[in-house]
């Protein structure tokens, strides 16, 4: 039995999230081009989301 796969998607407010791969992207949301196990696209948000503010809060704040 294989493992299930995921994408790492982003959504224009530049917030991260897993998406069972194979399945339709909800509206609004964006394949970020990285795919894995759960556990390696959970690590990856991790890696690259390093500012939890949505897009609109950060450019208000700079």
């Amino acid at each position: 039995m294989s493992e299930q796969r995921f994408l790492v998607v982003r959504n224009d407010e530049e917030q991260y999230s897993i998406w069972q791969e194979g399945r339709a992207l909800p509206a609004g949301w964006h394949d970020t081009g990285f795919a894995g196990t759960r556990e390696e696209c959970l690590s990856h948000v991790d890696t690259v989301w390093t500012d939890m503010r949505p897009k609109s809060l950060r450019e208000v704040s700079s």
